[in-house]
């Protein structure tokens, strides 16, 4: 799970309360448009179909998030937003994140993780692609934004 340039071990737990300010600030710090609130934040943190995850190289070092949803028996699960700090990409943070991600979707029966990539997030398609992810789709006007974003699929065993 760790890259060569990882400094620390990366560590994925599920978040907790504790984590919603760190959750927040992330999402803010990352994101322009496309933001989840703090109260869906907190709302998805006691889901019993959404996970947050959170990578830290110890408890409160905090890299990077991952939220994942499900559909009641639907067998395909969706990284819905994943996300890390700028001084950790590049040292296994996202990589993780994604394992994780996959690794609760399997634990809840799902066949199938799809996600939704920016158009000119270049980097984050390099690391899907990497990790077994096809693309299945392109989604014009996609984000709030205006931008638009490929639809990625990985079927997992």
């Amino acid at each position: 799970m760790n890259s060569p340039h990882a400094t620390a071990q990366v560590r994925v737990r599920r978040a907790e309360l504790s984590d919603l300010d760190d959750l927040v600030a992330l999402e803010d710090a990352t994101f322009d448009s496309d933001r989840m609130s703090r109260a869906q934040y907190r709302r998805h943190l006691d889901s019993d179909t959404a996970q947050v995850l959170v990578a830290s190289a110890n408890h409160r070092n905090f890299l990077g998030t991952a939220v994942v949803f499900l559909r009641r028996n639907h067998g395909v699960a969706r990284l819905y937003s994943i996300a890390s700090k700028p001084e950790a990409r590049g040292k296994g943070v996202g990589t993780a994140l994604v394992e994780a991600a996959e690794a609760f979707a399997r634990q809840r029966r799902c066949r199938v993780l799809r996600l939704e990539v920016r158009s000119d997030n270049h980097s984050a398609m390099r690391l899907y692609e990497r990790l077994g992810y096809h693309r299945i789709g392109f989604l014009a006007g996609y984000y709030e934004d205006g931008s638009d974003a490929w639809r990625y699929e990985k079927r997992l065993a």
